[in-house]
């Protein structure tokens, strides 16, 4: 069974958390050796004088730098606008293909639930020639409104909505990149 982590509370390992270093990385800031700030977080060992002057600034560092900020992408740099358009032009044009798939699924799903609706009084008046054709049509509006049916329809339109959002997000982040 694997074991739970432990998270140190010492100052070598709140340093390493808040700047998302690894002990390795750290190690070589420090001037020692990887399994040297192991033992360092664990109290096993004491550090050096060196490696405490070198420990110090980035352990203020801690002190001044809020650890989560409220908003990270605040100090990104402003986004390119090309690669934010070029989505904005795939998902765009590919909700509209999805959305003329749709229309003619949809269409599909009318024309099989009017012959749904039809058929009982249709196959009661029914010659016996006529019956067997009205049977093919009655089987083909059941498979056409079965429950796989329904699953590619409600995936299909989820897919054009997720699409038509990520759309209209993209086109509100864009006026305020250019």
């Amino acid at each position: 069974m694997p074991r739970s982590a432990n998270f140190s509370t010492a100052p070598l390992a709140q340093v390493r958390r808040h700047f998302g270093l690894d002990q390795a990385t750290l190690a070589t800031y420090l001037g020692v050796g990887a399994g040297m700030v192991g033992h360092l977080e664990a109290g096993r060992k004491a550090p050096s004088l060196v490696a405490t002057q070198r420990l110090l600034p980035l352990l203020q560092a801690t002190l001044v730098t809020p650890a989560a900020e409220a908003d990270p992408a605040a100090h990104l740099a402003p986004p390119d606008v090309a690669p934010l358009a070029a989505r904005l032009d795939y998902c765009q044009h590919h909700a509209a293909r999805l959305r003329y798939e749709l229309r003619a699924f949809t269409q599909q799903l009318v024309v099989a639930s009017r012959w749904q609706a039809a058929l009982p009084a249709l196959l009661a008046g029914a010659e016996e020639r006529a019956r067997p054709w009205l049977l093919r049509r009655q089987a083909q509006a059941t498979a056409d409104l079965d429950g796989e049916t329904a699953a590619r329809y409600h995936l299909l339109r989820l897919r054009a909505e997720a699409l038509e959002a990520e759309a209209a997000a993209l086109a509100a982040l864009l006026p305020a990149v250019e």
